[in-house]
């Protein structure tokens, strides 16, 4: 059992939240903790979402992940699912024992007197339903209580610790910085002090109140940065720790110890310390608020699903929460209701708005038989559906899976980030103390107290906040943004790829036109009424399994022709290969088919010449019907484009991109379509293994090259390609093998995916330019290299804050995402 478990972990990634990380090199550390544990294939941490996300492999165990990351100082937030046993409780320490074998377990309690089990774990998005499946194998059942998603709130419990924080540190760093600062301003303030209280005395006061501030909202950097520093991985709150505790230390020794030191170098830096952690706190909390707001995708996206949903079991109706419901339960829905699953008509009609997926804003009809989809509204009328897809399985789940997924990727270029990162902080700390020599030997008096203050303001200045919010940050929001415009990233590297794209081919069936036959041209001829000849030609048609036939009574019954609710008097039906059909209708001779058929039947064509040829110039081949011996109809079914595909490729082609169609229909046909949407270059005729050919051919050169498709036959150049894009209304087997999902089905989709690549991308080298640029330009500047020629050096406390708005400026610079243009 445990294997197949396993076997079920493999096929997707692990994501869960990691409590303590505050900067890139946590990142670091975590991720080697992370990949050094059996069963983890590899990892990776987005410091943006405080997430690790592992892929497990063979004898993955959750329990020892979890340990693992605690022994290095942090903790994982598990997702906690509340279960009870309905039925016999028998052996409930063997029902424990079954569920802490599952790999994704982290821990299992179980209260015999009640039946009720509290499981911690991490996963996917299913380990309830494999923990209610396993616990069955094992004789059990268990039923869930409403699942708690807690790390959807995150960063607003990291907001009000940190809010609470700043206040107390705040509130007790002001008078220390009012009394102290305020001698060095003005004077008189200093006079007056020194009339009140003598300096002893007033050094212990500052004692008083910096110990307070560090050992109390401060004790968070000295907790994290010490022990880092031990194990040799030293991270920003290292730098914190080391810059605080050195200005402490010495100002300790002057309040306690004044002999050690020269009597000119006797100076006290409570202030500096104390404001120092208080600018960094918030630094924090301006953070954490940004950072909240780059995952509003995820959080509006977890908004859609309903709370509740009303089933029918067994005869009764009852109200339970959305997460009870189970997969072939029959649903009821009432107008204005949100659907709290996916599922099937099977009673009642009514239009839903499906806008949340399609981004269609026109509600659409939905009969029995319709599929219908979690997340969206009911609109009008009441109906029944029964339950085909449930709780992680349901399209909203999947795409709030795929957009966690994508915001948590590495991309290429945070992998060169996270190398520079992990180098970055032991070499401050070695400029540090290279600075700390340099000033205490050859700085002016008093040289201990400038060594102190230059050295002090190096590792405060340097805290690699900004450069390792650069990159995921920018991630998170657009692929949010992506999200909103119905544009899914299933891997983070198509997100850097699709920037530099230099050719896009397309499919033809399914992606530039809708895929589907439809009836496009219904000419009649003079003397004949055009809703009485398709009546008549859609009741023979109705006797025919052909997908022509389907479309032309599929328009009749759209365009509310009565054979489609009527039902017609039908005999001496016959299909005649090669040639049509013909039967009679309500006592009336139909015939229906191609030119020959008409000729065989001595019929003249001749009438719509001029029809046929434009029908041809378009791709389409034309039917004609006659009634009674009389010609009566030329009549054209094709699959037609999709509103927004010529649009689409013209927006392609004004970025700069080729526009190629790939397609296995025939060339007429396709060169057709490609005039239409203002495509030259076209490759048709061709199987899938063809389709992988033409994509080898066309990126001959070095050249990028993405592929939009939509079929099962697809799949193989979905993934040959540099980028692989799938029609999000297309086959499981495609969406499965490309790297980028349109969710509504539309080109356009693939416009807006390069649009937001390439501005996501430009976001994150100006982040990165800033946050480089800013460390590179500031640490000579403290380390003092300014003094010899203007006699400028750095306060700690000028760096701190400097520090804390360069990472302020990175998210306030990544949010801007949030309101990307795109093509419309």
């Amino acid at each position: 059992m445990n294997e197949t478990v396993r076997h079920d972990l493999s096929s997707e990634p692990i994501s869960i939240p990691v409590d303590g990380m505050t900067c890139a090199s946590c990142v670091r550390r975590v991720e080697h903790a992370a990949a050094k544990v059996p069963g983890v294939a590899a990892s990776s941490v987005n410091f943006a979402t405080k997430k690790l996300t592992v892929e497990p492999g063979q004898g993955f165990s959750a329990r020892t992940l979890a340990a693992a990351v605690k022994k290095i100082g942090y903790e994982v937030a598990p997702q906690r699912h509340a279960l009870f046993v309905d039925g016999p409780k028998g052996d409930l320490e063997r029902l424990k024992t079954v569920l802490e074998a599952i790999a994704t377990t982290i821990s299992v309690t179980v209260d015999a007197a009640s039946g009720a089990v509290l499981v911690d774990s991490m996963g996917n998005g299913r380990e309830r339903d494999l923990l209610i499946e396993t616990a069955k194998l094992a004789g059990f059942t268990l039923k869930a209580e409403r699942t708690q998603h807690g790390h959807h709130d995150h960063h607003a419990g990291d907001e009000s610790k940190l809010k609470r924080d700043v206040a107390i540190a705040a509130i007790l760093t002001a008078p220390l910085f009012v009394l102290e600062m305020g001698g060095h301003i003005y004077a008189p303030v200093h006079h007056w002090l020194m009339g009140v209280i003598d300096t002893q005395n007033l050094y212990y006061v500052y004692f008083a109140l910096a110990t307070l501030v560090i050992f109390g909202p401060g004790l968070r950097f000295l907790k994290s940065g010490f022990p880092a520093l031990w194990h040799g991985a030293p991270e920003m709150n290292s730098l914190v720790a080391l810059g605080v505790s050195a200005a402490y230390l010495y100002s300790l020794v002057t309040t306690f110890a004044p002999g050690l030191l020269p009597e000119n170098a006797r100076h006290v830096y409570y202030e500096a310390a104390c404001v120092i952690v208080t600018l960094i706190l918030i630094g924090r909390l301006l953070e954490a608020r940004a950072s909240g707001k780059t995952g509003d995708a995820i959080r509006k996206l977890a908004s859609l699903q309903a709370k509740t949903a009303r089933v029918e079991r067994d005869g009764t109706v009852l109200d339970i929460p959305a997460d009870a419901v189970a997969t072939g339960d029959i649903v009821i829905i009432r107008p204005g209701e949100r659907l709290p699953v996916d599922g099937e008509v099977v009673d009642g009609t009514s239009y839903v708005d499906e806008s949340m997926i399609s981004g269609e804003p026109v509600p659409v009809e939905k009969t029995i038989g319709a599929h219908v989809v979690g997340g969206t509204i009911n609109k009008t009328g009441a109906f029944k559906f029964r339950a085909t897809k449930v709780g992680a399985d349901t399209m909203l789940a999947q795409i709030i899976r795929l957009v966690e997924q994508a915001q948590g990727a590495k991309l290429p270029i945070q992998l060169l980030v996270d190398r520079v990162t992990a180098l970055f902080v032991p070499v401050v700390i070695a400029v540090a103390v290279l600075t700390f020599i340099l000033w205490a030997i050859f700085g002016p008096d008093p040289a201990y107290t400038f060594a102190l203050i230059n050295a002090v303001a190096v590792l405060i200045i340097a805290c690699p906040c900004a450069m390792g919010l650069a990159t995921p940050t920018s991630i998170m929001v657009g692929t949010g943004r992506a999200a909103e415009l119905g544009v899914l990233f299933r891997k983070g590297e198509a997100l850097q790829a699709l920037r530099s794209a230099d050719i896009v081919v397309v499919d033809k069936t399914g992606t530039v036109t809708k895929g589907r036959p439809e009836l496009t041209d219904f000419v009649v001829s003079e003397g004949f009424g055009k809703d009485e000849v398709l009546r008549l030609v859609a009741a023979v048609e109705s006797r025919s399994e052909h997908p022509i036939a389907e479309a032309i009574v599929r328009a009749a019954e759209n365009m509310r022709v009565p054979a489609g609710f009527e039902p017609a008097t039908i005999t001496n039906f016959e299909s005649i290969t090669g040639y049509g059909i013909s039967a009679t209708v309500d006592g009336r001779n139909v015939n229906v088919g191609a030119d020959r058929f008409m000729t065989k039947l001595g019929i003249s064509v001749q009438p719509f010449d001029e029809s046929a040829k434009k029908l041809g110039d378009e791709g389409k081949t034309p039917l004609y019907a006659a009634i009674d011996g009389k010609l009566a109809a030329i009549i054209a079914v094709a699959d037609p484009l999709k509103l927004s595909s010529a649009k689409a490729i013209k927006a392609l082609q004004d970025m700069g991109i080729e526009v190629v169609m790939v397609t296995g229909d025939n060339e007429r046909t396709a060169k057709a379509i490609a005039r239409q949407v203002g495509i030259e270059n076209v490759v048709a005729e061709v199987l899938p293994e063809g389709k992988v050919k033409a994509i080898h051919d066309l990126r001959q050169g070095g050249k990028t090259l993405a592929f939009v498709g939509d079929g099962i036959n697809d799949a193989p150049a979905l993934a040959q390609a540099d980028i692989g894009i799938a029609i999000g209304t297309g086959t499981d087997v495609a969406i499965e093998s490309a790297d980028v999902v349109l969710v509504g089905g539309d080109l356009m989709g693939a416009v807006h995916a390069i649009e937001l690549s390439r501005a996501t991308m430009r976001n994150i080298r100006q982040n990165l330019f800033w946050a480089f640029g800013y460390n590179v330009a500031l640490i000579p500047v403290a380390a003092g290299a300014l003094y010899p020629a203007f006699g400028i050096t750095l306060s700690p406390m000028i760096g701190a804050g400097a520090m804390a708005l360069s990472s302020v400026f990175v998210l306030g610079n990544a949010l801007r995402l949030k309101t990307a243009k795109v093509a419309v």
